[in-house]
């Protein structure tokens, strides 16, 4: 599958959103990408993870993983059929009083190799924060599996980020907004900060 077939499978999915958009970081966006949207379908996230699990053997061919781990809530389901692609249990950290944390009996034995999972890496902040779960829990990530890499944050990640599809979509600061945004209302379609 190449890039203009997975991006076929977000369009098709209605999952390239159009408008104002507050992402995650606080940023604006008039690009949203809901892989919500995309993952909605299991036959389609089961196409497009089988081809990141791919990438993933094929640029880390001496990897080894115990388990993959996601931040809810965007990363649960990519996170799940990662595991599933790759043979490995999924388990999902979430903010409990606004800092990851493993729930639900979830854990990791000392040492355990990490896959850390994600739909879309903006500024890498919410990967910085499971990535700080993981090592407080015992884990070691050894690499970053996402379906979109906005490529502003990537930078700023200390282990490998393999993605199925780079965008470059520009993000703004909300007090340096471009013209066409201006006068359009900004909704925040994530998950972060709900209560």
């Amino acid at each position: 599958m190449n890039e203009t077939e997975i991006l076929r499978e977000f369009t098709d999915a209605g999952a390239v959103l159009k408008g104002h958009f507050i992402l995650s970081s606080g940023l604006r966006s008039d690009t949203y990408l809901q892989c919500a949207r995309v993952l909605m379908d299991p036959g389609r996230a089961g196409r497009l993870c089988a081809v990141l699990a791919g990438k993933v053997m094929q640029k880390l061919p001496h990897a080894r993983f115990d388990l993959v781990a996601s931040p809810a809530m965007g990363g649960v389901i990519v996170g799940y059929e990662m595991a599933r692609q790759l043979g490995l249990p999924s388990i999902f950290c979430e903010r409990e009083n606004g800092v990851f944390a493993f729930r639900r009996g979830f854990g990791m034995d000392k040492g355990s190799k990490v896959l850390l999972v994600e739909d879309v890496v903006t500024t890498a902040k919410s990967s910085l924060e499971a990535m700080e779960c993981i090592h407080a829990n015992g884990g070691e990530v050894v690499a970053e599996a996402c379906l979109v890499n906005r490529g502003e944050g990537a930078g700023n990640l200390t282990v490998p980020l393999i993605s199925l599809l780079k965008l470059s979509v520009p993000a703004f600061s909300p007090d340096a907004l471009p013209e066409h945004l201006k006068n359009i209302p900004a909704v925040k379609p994530g998950s972060r900060g709900l209560k």
